[in-house]
């Protein structure tokens, strides 16, 4: 079994319970519009599933040079700024079941390595 990527710390896991359950909700919204047929179809996808990976490392640095522990909380808060910044640019995320994953946005690869972090620590959002 591997290791959570989230920091046990005060300011991580054991943030207030209502930021936790608010970030889990958040992240888990997130997987249902993504992350449900995304994540599978990265798998399925070696191009993709590099793509993913080299954003899921790009997220963490990000977060830890910023100095904020990876946790759901600033995962949730990440997310919804990409989406915000997203949405004001007209971004919409790719629809129905004929998506072809192999040539999706920046923005939903970004996305797809937010909810491949997340799984990693919540097994029901794989």
């Amino acid at each position: 079994m591997s290791a959570s990527p989230f920091d046990p710390s005060p300011r991580g896991l054991l943030a207030l319970p209502a930021a936790r359950r608010s970030a889990y909700a958040s992240l888990g919204e997130l997987h249902a519009l993504l992350g449900a047929a995304g994540l599978p179809a990265a798998t399925a996808t070696p191009g993709l599933l590099a793509e993913v990976d080299q954003h899921r490392a790009a997220i963490r640095d990000r977060l830890l040079l910023d100095l904020r522990p990876l946790s759901a909380v600033t995962l949730a808060r990440y997310a919804d700024g990409v989406l915000d910044a997203a949405g004001e640019s007209g971004w919409r995320p790719p629809a129905g079941p004929d998506t072809d994953w192999s040539r999706v946005d920046w923005v939903t690869v970004r996305l797809l390595a937010i909810c491949h972090l997340a799984a990693a620590s919540r097994p029901h959002l794989r």
